[in-house]
C-alpha cells in the first residue's frame, strides 16, 4: 500500500504536489527541486503526462526518477495519446517499477497543444481507464483469447486509483454525475481542478454527499504568478474562476513580493476548505520552492 493510500485511509489531511517533465532530456533540475522543496512537505508528487498536449518527456520516467530520490510518485495517465493496448502495457510497466498511485485523465485535445496535426486516440476515457486498471488487478486484461475468454496475466498489479473533477464548473451536477461513474469504476481518490472560491467548493461537496460518493477529495490549488494569470484563467480555463479580490490583491502587490503573497493566498484557501475535504493538491507550475511556505501558511 502506498503512503498516499495509507494516509488517506487513516483520514489524515494529506497534501500532494506536482511536477512536469521537461521538453527535452534535462530532467535533473526538476527532480532536484522536488527533492529540495517537495520532499518532506507533501506525501506524494504527481508527474504530468504530456500536459495540455504539449510534447514532453513521459510521466513514467519522471516517476522513476522521483522514486530514486525517495519521493512517492503519482503517475498521471491521459487517454488522448494511447490505445488500450499501450495504456495497459504502461500500467503493467509502472507496477513492475513499483509505482502504485495512478491518476486517470481523459486529456486535453491536441488542438490545445504544440502538435496540432497529431492524431488523438481516445480509445478509452478516464472511466474506461479506471475499469482497465481494475481488470488488470483482477488478473486479466481487456482482451479475449481465441475461445472468447479473458486473457490471464502472469502476475497482477495493485494500484491506488485516482481521478479528477472540476468542482467550480458553471453547471456542476454533470461533473458530480461523472464522478459517481468514476467511483463506481474503481476510483479511490480525487484531485480537483483549481479552486479559488470556497463557497462554490462547498456547493460541490454538498452535491457529492447527495450522490453518496465516499472517496477522499483533495482540493486543487494552482499558485497564481500574477494578476494577468488570474485574468487568463477566468477568460480561458473552463471551470476556473478567480475572485476579483484575489486578482486585485496580486495586482497591487510589488512584483518581488508576489510569490510570498501568492503562497499566503494558497494557504488561506486551504484553511478555508480544509474542513470540507481530505487534502490539497498543490500545482505550483515551477514554483516548487514555495511549497513549504504554502504548507506553513495553511497551518499544516
Amino acid at each position: 500500500m502506498s503512503r498516499l493510500q495509507e494516509k488517506l485511509s487513516r483520514g489524515e489531511f494529506t497534501v500532494t504536489g506536482e511536477i512536469g517533465p521537461p521538453k527535452g532530456t534535462n530532467i535533473d533540475p526538476v527532480i532536484h527541486e522536488a527533492g529540495e522543496y517537495l520532499k518532506g512537505s507533501v506525501t506524494a508528487v504527481n508527474v504530468t503526462d504530456i500536459q495540455t498536449a504539449v510534447m514532453r518527456a513521459s510521466s513514467l520516467v519522471g516517476c522513476v526518477k522521483l522514486k530514486e530520490k525517495g519521493i512517492e510518485p503519482v503517475l498521471q495517465m491521459v487517454c488522448r495519446d494511447r490505445n488500450r493496448l499501450a495504456l495497459q502495457s504502461d500500467l503493467l510497466s509502472a507496477a513492475i517499477l513499483g509505482i502504485e498511485n495512478v491518476l486517470s485523465i481523459t486529456g486535453d485535445h491536441v488542438v490545445a497543444g504544440d502538435h496540432k496535426g497529431a492524431m488523438p486516440v481516445y480509445d478509452l476515457d478516464s472511466v474506461g481507464l479506471l475499469q482497465a486498471m481494475a481488470k488488470l488487478e483482477s488478473g486479466t486484461d481487456m482482451g479475449l483469447d481465441n475461445k472468447g475468454a479473458p486473457n490471464a496475466l502472469d502476475g497482477s498489479p495493485k494500484f491506488f486509483k485516482g481521478c479528477v473533477v472540476t468542482p467550480c464548473a458553471e453547471d456542476v451536477e454533470p461533473q458530480v454525475i461523472k464522478l459517481a461513474k468514476k467511483a463506481e469504476a474503481g476510483a479511490q481518490f480525487v484531485q480537483t481542478q483549481a479552486v479559488y472560491d470556497p463557497k462554490a467548493f462547498e456547493k460541490f461537496i454538498n452535491l457529492v454527499k447527495q450522490y453518496k460518493i465516499k472517496i477522499p477529495i483533495l482540493v486543487g490549488i494552482v499558485m497564481l504568478k500574477n494578476a494577468g494569470m488570474a485574468n487568463y484563467m477566468n477568460n480561458f480555463v473552463p471551470g476556473v474562476q478567480v475572485p476579483k479580490e484575489i486578482t486585485k490583491r496580486l495586482k497591487e502587490t510589488d512584483k518581488k513580493e508576489v510569490p510570498k503573497v501568492s503562497a499566503q493566498i494558497c494557504g488561506q484557501l486551504i484553511r478555508d476548505m480544509k474542513g470540507m475535504c481530505q487534502g490539497a493538491h498543490l500545482m505550483t507550475l515551477g514554483w516548487d520552492r514555495y511549497v513549504p511556505d504554502i504548507v506553513a501558511a495553511a497551518g499544516l
